[in-house]
């Protein structure tokens, strides 16, 4: 375990990190959509004796985009915070993504989401890998991609999908102190989520999970 703080974070190790341990794919297996992989929103809820499974299937594939920003004196994480009118996840923050269409593969799928959201042109991300398919409790089974990007950005936000775009620091994401385990009713049930709270953006669930994974990819 590599243990830092937020001023001790250094990007460059963080990229030598990502180019080494990211995956360069995923097996078939992690297509099927009557499997379930081993993260996702069940992760921290494993179903109690006689409980149904905290999964919906067959899962609908997904795919989203971290891409990361370059600036001169560090390093952040892009991300939306979705729009309130949206029938899925309305107003939570989130990746630039959204489901595969037929005949995508998730690479194409975040990369065409990532420009019809915020205007991200696919030219200016290089991927540097991609994190472990991730299942939501609503359903879906998403397959985050990791790419990096620089300044200048040049962003147009669709307002049909996306209220805002905004950069948290990885400094303060990569700090294993900031994850924070946050509690809910759902279904009749305590459930249990990842939470990285910061300034007042309040990154929790799904993507604070793949937060989560990308932290232990390259850190545990």
């Amino acid at each position: 375990m590599t243990s830092f703080d937020d001023k001790s974070f250094d990007p460059a190790d963080f990229f030598s990190r990502a180019r080494a341990h990211l995956r360069q794919g995923w097996p078939e297996e992690a297509f099927d959509p009557s499997m379930r992989p081993q993260n996702g929103d069940h992760r921290l809820n494993e179903p109690l004796p006689g409980e149904t499974v905290l999964l919906q299937a067959p899962a609908r594939p997904a795919a989203v985009l971290a891409a990361i920003v370059v600036h001169d004196d560090g390093a952040s994480l892009l991300l939306t915070q979705r729009a309130g009118s949206l029938r899925d996840h309305s107003g939570q923050i989130a990746f630039p993504g959204g489901k595969i269409e037929p005949g995508e593969s998730p690479l194409d799928a975040a990369l065409r989401e990532a420009e019809e959201e915020i205007g991200l042109a696919r030219e200016r991300i290089e991927i540097l890998g991609c994190l472990d398919p991730y299942q939501t409790g609503t359903g879906f089974r998403v397959f985050p991609l990791v790419g990096v990007t620089r300044e200048p950005l040049s962003l147009s936000i669709n307002n049909a999908e996306v209220e805002d775009v905004f950069e948290t620091p990885l400094s303060f994401l990569m700090n294993a102190a900031n994850h924070q385990r946050h509690f809910l009713e759902w279904q009749g049930r305590r459930r249990q989520f990842y939470a990285m709270p910061y300034e007042n953006r309040y990154i929790w669930g799904a993507t604070a999970g793949m937060i989560r994974n990308l932290y232990e990819r390259l850190y545990l």
